[in-house]
């Protein structure tokens, strides 16, 4: 195992330990988990969960939940097992070594309410990818691309679960259009800004399978202030 970091969370109640040099979760990860609201008793499934992060920070807010995190890279799978039981949370998250594409839900004893995924945002011809292996998974289609994700989470969830994402906002058309085609209707969209007046550079985006249409957009999210702290409603994100 390379040399880790530990980052804590919520006043110190959350440890995670991660690569020092290979793939380490971002601020993407930390606005997703707080746009999801599982429902107590609810089963929850996130692919491509890295080192765990996403699963853990809904475990801690919503404890009565069970969450299963699909992870392709076995370094990182190892890393997500750590984190789990150094949290403690062994009873309510269980990581899964495999492709994304070969989940069943007969691996998640039956179909689950909520898929959440932080995903890769670019395809293999864009950009340049990184010599990191772990981080050029984290960021190119190399292990999955759109279509596959979107039919593994139409195919994991039951009739009116609901799937979550974080998207680059450039690719919107694109997850929208693949959502409607796998029965995933579009429900909620917020955009992501950096600051006030740019351009959005990601989106969140809300879907329920089998749901009729109708999509309702809210006010942007701004992650950070004219003085580059992060904006009160992030802030509220890293606390309990």
């Amino acid at each position: 195992m390379p040399h880790l970091t530990i980052d804590t969370f919520f006043n110190g109640n959350v440890r995670v330990a991660q690569n020092k040099t290979g793939y380490r979760f971002s601020i993407d990860s930390v606005l997703l988990a707080y746009h999801c609201v599982p429902r107590q008793g609810d089963k929850v499934l996130d692919l491509g969960t890295g080192c765990g992060i996403i699963p853990i920070i809904l475990v801690f807010r919503h404890p009565y939940i069970t969450v299963y995190g699909a992870e392709v890279q076995s370094e990182l799978a190892t890393l997500a097992v750590t984190n789990v039981k150094e949290n403690h949370m062994e009873d309510c998250i269980t990581v899964l070594y495999s492709d994304m594409k070969l989940l069943r839900p007969k691996m998640t004893d039956g179909p689950v309410d909520l898929v959440v995924c932080n995903p890769p945002y670019r395809k293999p011809g864009s950009g340049k990818i990184n010599p990191d292996q772990q981080r050029a998974v984290a960021r190119h289609e190399l292990k999955v691309n759109l279509s596959e994700l979107i039919q593994t989470a139409s195919r994991m969830l039951r009739t009116a679960g609901k799937f979550i994402t974080i998207y680059t906002a450039e690719r919107t058309t694109d997850i929208l259009v693949q959502m409607r085609m796998d029965d995933i209707e579009p429900k909620f969209m917020r955009m992501i800004h950096s600051r006030q007046n740019t351009d959005a550079k990601l989106i969140l985006i809300e879907g329920i399978k089998g749901a009729r249409p109708g999509l309702k957009i809210t006010p942007p999210l701004i992650v950070y202030d004219d003085h580059s702290d992060y904006t009160g409603e992030v802030k509220q994100m890293f606390k309990p």
